[in-house]
């Protein structure tokens, strides 16, 4: 413990591990994790942990992890790229209709959501006939892909293209919100959550199983055997460096490709009057890797659901997070969709909502401010 805002954890081997949890307990299982990641002999300086810090696979929800010589493909993860993207727009809370239900209908019908057919051609959360905003933004990205999957047949996925421009299932969302200004009237944002879909998940499923293969050829024992890693100056390590940075820019385009569509369908429902979308814009990945320059060294930072601090950053807080429910599929909401509740009512307390007003209000949730810059 320090008199610094985190807390210091000392592994008996590796490097200290500084966790922003002060006052937030840590369950056993993720200490562990973050104890055998710091242990790894190519961590850079320290091991980073937030308040939401959480156990994954192999390494924790909610950390950092600065690398030197080598990367862990499962700390990136299989989502690889998530993120967030918001856009205020200059539509204010009381021109919104008092039943969100138009909007909503018209959102779900510009955007595929959810996952059926087992992901087969009749999935309804893939394009059946990928519209001419998916090709223009696939076009961007199939050759690189093209030269991928020529090395590795096994990654090429057959809705790739189809899945550009759709939201996913599980914890990811969309939903129309209003921002935290006080003493007048709210902007209306929209915002999403949504990664690489089934194309990004193959690359990262695939490394880390080639991760582990290396780990076992070369006889080296993890105390995790999730924490494969790839060294620098290896075959695998330069192909999964191009491959997890294709997915992470398939991502940035997916959810952009999403919010123009969003923003289209808003605005030709009827519901509200003519607006402006390009008020302010925020997109970001959440669970990435990148070079970054730190302490007078290149080095890799994986970021498993965290963002990059800048100059100065918006913090983005949905509404399902806030009240630590996650909204499946396409719920499109001012208010949490899923009944239910996690501990992280506890650390973020909201008022709750009853059901018959949950998409009648106008209520200052979620948040989204703009946050000064942190240094960890």
């Amino acid at each position: 413990m320090t008199d610094k805002s985190y807390n210091v954890i000392k592994p008996e081997n590796g490097v200290p591990i500084k966790a922003w949890t002060k006052g937030v307990p840590v369950e056993e299982a993720a200490e562990k994790q973050l104890r055998n990641v710091a242990q790894l002999p190519f961590i850079y300086k320290w091991v980073a942990a937030m308040p939401d810090v959480h156990y994954g696979i192999g390494a924790t929800v909610g950390s950092v992890i600065p690398t030197k010589g080598a990367i862990i493909p499962a700390a990136v993860g299989v989502d690889i790229g998530c993120g967030m993207m918001a856009v205020k727009t200059s539509l204010t809370a009381s021109q919104l209709p008092d039943n969100l239900f138009g909007i909503r209908t018209a959102i779900e019908k510009a955007v595929p959501h959810g996952r059926t057919d087992n992901g087969g051609k009749n999935d309804r959360g893939a394009w059946h006939e990928a519209p001419a905003s998916t090709l223009a933004a696939w076009a961007t990205l199939h050759d690189r892909f093209e030269a991928i999957v020529k090395k590795y047949p096994k990654l090429n996925h057959p809705q790739r293209v189809n899945h550009l421009g759709t939201l996913g299932t599980g914890n990811h969302f969309i939903e129309v919100c209003l921002d935290s200004a006080e003493g007048e009237d709210q902007n209306v944002w929209f915002m999403l959550h949504s990664g690489s879909r089934g194309v990004g998940n193959r690359f990262g499923t695939f490394f880390i199983e080639l991760a582990k293969q290396d780990m076992r050829k070369w006889m080296i024992n993890l105390p995790d055997a999730d924490l494969a890693y790839l060294p620098q100056g290896t075959e695998h390590f330069d192909d999964y460096v191009e491959a997890v940075h294709w997915a992470q820019e398939y991502a940035l385009l997916n959810r952009q490709v999403m919010m123009a569509n969003i923003i289209a369908a808003v605005g030709g429902c009827g519901e509200v009057p003519a607006f402006q979308s390009h008020v302010e814009a925020v997109n970001c990945h959440h669970n990435y890797v990148t070079w970054e320059h730190h302490y007078g060294e290149n080095v890799l930072i994986t970021r498993k659901a965290r963002y990059a601090p800048g100059r100065a950053i918006w913090a983005l807080f949905p509404e399902a997070w806030a009240r630590g429910r996650t909204s499946s599929a396409a719920k499109v909401t001012r208010k949490a969709s899923t009944p239910a509740a996690t501990e992280r009512d506890a650390r973020c307390p909201v008022p709750k909502p009853s059901a018959a007003t949950r998409w009648q209000t106008t209520s200052r949730l979620p948040r989204v401010w703009n946050a000064a810059r942190t240094k960890t």
